[in-house]
């Protein structure tokens, strides 16, 4: 079971040190984890995840300001706020916690509303730090859409439009049906993003209508994929719905649609002609596995991490050379957390993609 309390390492190689402070920790509700020397503690960090780290500063071998200093060296723990432990009260021991990057200092011994203090108030300037880089992240986003993507399919229109206007001068059927048919595209794919755009603006404003209902995925995901079948016979890539009957799920239908309009939007983006998508859900107890496979250029390891992040612009281009927002699937995970569910995603190059998301029965 995965807590959603907040997670302090505590660092001391005196045992009776820790089992202090981890107790008023405790008490207060926090989750804890602890150490008893440098390497150790360095070694925790690294296989997990945490808010903020107390730290002695006397430790044999390796030192707290050594320890200190070895994380904010590191791009993915600098952030990560540190609190000396310390019996030293000295100003130069005190300006050299600070030189290391610590945040603040609690003496021993330890006075319980002290530290719980110190502490509580370095997670939320380190929450409202997180809070503030997203809120930056997401504007920049949003003008970054404005600003490129949304212009490009307006481009794109005012330049085939003049060429139209040429050709029907010239009465040219033939080249008049296929500069209609890029028009249309063109306004379909400035539709989808301006969708997207309007969907997430709601969402971040809180605004967003969730109003959950029994539905049949084996419809829903023919509703969606009708509304995609051309853009998939366009590049000869086969749909296939393989949802059996009777699977249902306890959600917001509007949202899920969007889910599988982006994913398999997607899909279609980057398989190459003739290639094939799939989608499937799968009822378990308490929850239905839905999935939407592709047999594309499949995605790097390294890669994958950053798909959900809006802080990062995707770089890769699909089989056409289209290119991605990423603003979709930062859309399909904000909806399926509306919805109580998770999303993740298996894939390998050359091979194709699998994007996996979870939906409650009830």
């Amino acid at each position: 079971m995965i807590s959603n309390r907040q997670k302090v390492l505590i660092v001391d190689d005196v045992t009776k040190n820790i089992q202090v402070v981890a107790n008023f920790l405790q008490q207060a509700g926090y989750e804890i984890n602890f150490a008893v020397s440098g390497d150790s503690a360095l070694n925790h960090i690294q296989q997990e995840k945490f808010d903020l780290i107390l730290l002695d500063i006397m430790m044999p071998e390796m030192d707290g300001f050594e320890v200190c200093q070895k994380l904010k060296d590191n791009d993915e723990t600098k952030d990560i706020p540190v609190i000396f432990l310390t019996a030293k009260t000295d100003i130069e021991s005190i300006k050299k916690a600070f030189n290391a990057g610590g945040v603040d200092y609690i003496t021993k011994p330890f006075n319980k509303a002290e530290l719980l203090a110190r502490v509580k108030t370095h997670l939320e300037l380190q929450q409202q730090k997180k809070d503030l880089r997203e809120l930056n992240a997401t504007k920049e986003k949003f003008f970054s859409i404005i600003a490129h993507d949304l212009k490009s399919p307006l481009n794109q229109l005012l330049g085939l439009s003049d060429i139209l206007i040429k050709e029907i001068e010239k009465g040219n059927i033939e080249e008049i049906k296929s500069l209609a048919i890029f028009i249309n595209d063109s306004a379909k794919s400035g539709r989808t993003l301006l969708e997207n755009l309007l969907d997430w603006s709601r969402s971040q404003t809180g605004v967003i209508n969730y109003q959950p209902e029994i539905i049949d995925l084996k419809s829903l995901t023919n509703e969606i994929l009708e509304l995609l079948e051309k853009n998939a016979n366009q590049k000869n890539v086969t749909l296939d719905n393989i949802i059996n009957d009777e699977i249902f799920a306890y959600v917001d239908s509007n949202m899920i649609k969007t889910i599988l309009r982006n994913l398999i939007s997607n899909g279609i983006k980057f398989t190459p002609k003739g290639g094939k998508i799939r989608v499937n859900a799968i009822k378990y107890e308490n929850e239905v596995v839905c999935s939407v496979s592709d047999n594309g250029i499949g995605i790097e390891n390294d890669d994958i991490k950053k798909l959900f992040r809006i802080d990062i612009n995707p770089n890769t281009v699909g089989n056409s050379t289209e290119k991605g927002t990423g603003l979709g699937l930062i859309l399909c995970e904000e909806f399926v957390e509306i919805n109580q569910g998770k999303i993740w995603v298996e894939s390998k190059l050359k091979a194709g993609s699998t994007f996996y998301f979870s939906l409650p029965v009830k």
